[in-house]
């Protein structure tokens, strides 16, 4: 064995989504976020296109990064099915983070390798960076919706026209205890085939 399989399976099961409502105000230091993007780009990559693109928002970046938000849930929103709770959650969560990021798919220009396995390529690097938040202590939160994916923060982001951004990653240290986690039997999710 060439690692120790009970303390990967630790983390594994030790793995829990904390939303940025319940964070404390401590920094993220920049080794420590550089150490999750580092472990991201880790994930599997058919053709080894390596299509993540990651933008860091720290600081006053965050503040920049909320009015975007607010703006473009609002831009999008027909006003009969705006919810004031989505807008504050948009505009929010970047300043209740110590670290926002987005998750940007860069394209290969070749198109050698199918749309999908290029999003399952970022989603393998998202489990990364939360197993490495775990492995720290901090909460890690995926947020997805039409103002995080969409054109808008892809044009926000800088990235290309056949890029995309599939959301936006949070990380800050929990002010809550550690949630307790659960999972159905394997059985009900397993079916084997010998023959």
């Amino acid at each position: 064995m060439r690692y120790s399989v009970s303390e990967i399976t630790e983390i594994i099961h030790d793995r829990r989504t904390i939303q940025p409502k319940d964070y404390t105000p401590r920094e993220v230091q920049r080794d420590i976020i550089d150490r999750v993007l580092g472990n991201a780009v880790w994930a599997p990559s058919h053709g080894m296109t390596q299509p993540w693109r990651f933008t860091v928002f720290t600081g006053a970046g965050r503040e920049r990064l909320s009015h975007f938000l607010g703006e473009e849930y609002r831009r999008l929103t027909p006003p009969e099915k705006f919810l004031q709770k989505k807008y504050e959650n948009h505009t929010q969560r970047p300043l209740q983070s110590s670290v926002a990021i987005a998750l940007g798919l860069a394209r290969d220009p070749n198109r050698k390798i199918p749309l999908l396995e290029e999003q399952l390529s970022v989603a393998c690097a998202v489990q990364n960076m939360h197993l490495t938040c775990t492995a720290y202590g901090l909460g890690g939160f995926w947020s997805t919706g039409a103002a995080i994916t969409g054109t808008g923060m892809r044009d926000f982001l800088g990235l290309g026209e056949e890029d995309q951004c599939l959301g936006l990653f949070y990380i800050g240290y929990p002010a809550i205890e550690w949630p307790k986690g659960y999972r159905k039997p394997l059985p009900d999710f397993v079916r084997y085939v010998g023959e």
